[in-house]
């Protein structure tokens, strides 16, 4: 187990090299998470080393509550990203994002991201206008913007070809900081997944080792 803690501290670690604010936002928490594991296997260590059923009950109870949150978290991070696949345009090859396509909390969280993240114009996806106002490209960076816009999303009228304006403030462009974030989140949620596969593994193990330190103790 104590392995498996160390496996979680390298994850945080790795999440905090990054220079996204989504990752490292995430960093703590890992890191957290990691340092209560390696904790709680040591405790599980001692009990098995001494037969100990008080403290392999501690090392069950806290490896279980462990597991709740784990559990509690990852279904909150599948629900959360369950939504917003992206829409496919008629002639490109990649996805435009809709900030209705998102659960409400999702994007309370993501408008906080937006306005701390250092994000590119790639990154974000604000380097055009949506698909649907129609403007003719000039160029892969400027477009027509006399031509009258097919659509009334109001992201049209934002849109200036301006490098220091684009689409910046954008609900496309919102939409694709929370399309990032879905990633992210999903990324972690995956890695729970794993995390609370071992985990239970482990407190069942424990529990093997509880019994039998029971047995002996009743033997003597």
């Amino acid at each position: 187990m104590q392995l498996l803690a160390i496996a979680v501290v390298v994850f945080g670690v790795w999440m905090s090299t990054h220079h996204d604010g989504c990752r490292k936002s995430l960093t703590l928490p890992v890191l957290a998470i990691g340092a209560v594991i390696f904790l709680v296997s040591i405790i599980g260590f001692l009990g098995a080393l001494k037969r100990s059923s008080i403290l392999l009950w501690i090392y069950l109870i806290l490896l279980c509550f462990i597991l709740v949150g784990i559990l509690v978290f990852t279904v909150l991070a599948f629900i959360v990203t369950n939504n917003g696949s992206g829409h496919s345009v008629t002639d490109l090859r990649f996805k435009e994002y809709q900030l209705q396509d998102y659960s409400s909390w999702f994007l309370k969280e993501t408008l906080k991201q937006y306005k701390l993240a250092k994000l590119t114009p790639i990154e974000a996806g604000c380097c055009r206008p949506p698909s649907e106002c129609g403007y003719p490209a000039v160029n892969a960076s400027y477009y027509d913007l006399s031509f009258h816009p097919i659509s009334s999303n109001k992201d049209c009228k934002l849109y200036k070809n301006a490098r220091d304006t684009k689409c910046y403030n954008c609900d496309a462009c919102k939409a694709g900081v929370a399309q990032y974030m879905k990633t992210e989140w999903r990324v972690v949620a995956i890695f729970n997944v794993a995390l609370f596969v071992v985990l239970s593994m482990i407190y069942f193990v424990g529990c093997c080792a509880r019994r039998n330190a029971s047995r002996d103790r009743s033997k003597t």
